[in-house]
């Protein structure tokens, strides 16, 4: 059975993400690779992490005029990832565009959508002339993104329960600002535990200093896998 971890390799170098990586297997985990790991290490060291047999979730979340980003799509789907992101807030025009270039190289990559960002509340919202509430915006944004042909979308696993129940059980949501029971919350705003985002209805969930940062990273995976069963 496929694990629904996906780990976020938040590192500033790639020797240090392959470090860490290289105490691991793709039977475990599925690997996230971020912009600061992205801008540092680049495309050859996705490769890399697709050539050892890692389901990757390039996280670049972009977002520019649609032929830029779909663009941007193709080339990530040539490095073999298995998943990539754009801002949903980018419209239906945009999403439609990366969502055709996929599908002009046959690629099978999954492209999902950016609704509210896990670090971002209300107050925030309404400093950005966001008028909606967080779980109204992340319900505004799932819909346009699931009437744009995307596959699912990142949102907080508060949210989930809802986005299940009201755009159906084929969409993925992808969560992070996932934490196990007892750690810190570090700049997220709104979390959940594995076990809970579990029965919320997620997809996939995305964790990344709780593991990456433990003396036992490979104890807190199987953890977390466990809840996730």
């Amino acid at each position: 059975m496929s694990s629904k971890l996906i780990i976020a390799l938040d590192y500033p170098t790639a020797e240090q993400a392959l470090s860490f990586v290289k105490g691991l297997s793709p039977e475990l985990c599925k690997l996230k690779v971020g912009f600061e790991l992205f801008v540092a290490a680049g495309p050859d060291f996705v490769k890399s992490l697709v050539d050892q047999g890692y389901d990757v979730f390039l996280d670049l979340k972009f977002h520019d005029i649609p032929n830029t980003v779909a663009s941007a799509c193709k080339s990530a789907a040539n490095l073999g990832v298995w998943m990539m992101n754009v801002h949903a807030s980018g419209g239906d025009k945009m999403m439609r565009a990366a969502k055709q270039a996929l599908s002009d190289i046959n690629s099978p990559a999954k492209l999902i959508a950016v609704t509210v960002l896990t670090s971002m509340d209300k107050g925030q919202l309404e400093s950005s002339n966001v008028v909606l509430s967080p779980q109204d915006q992340v319900k505004s944004l799932a819909r346009l993104t699931k009437d744009s042909g995307l596959d699912g979308v990142v949102c907080s696993a508060q949210e989930a329960k809802m986005l299940r129940d009201q755009i159906g059980k084929d969409f993925l949501l992808v969560t992070p600002g996932i934490r196990p029971k007892g750690a810190e919350i570090g700049d997220q705003s709104r979390v959940m535990t594995p076990a809970e985002a579990g029965v919320a209805g997620v997809s996939y969930i995305v964790v990344g200093r709780p593991i990456t940062q433990s003396e036992t990273p490979l104890k807190v995976i199987e953890l977390i896998n466990n809840d996730l069963l």
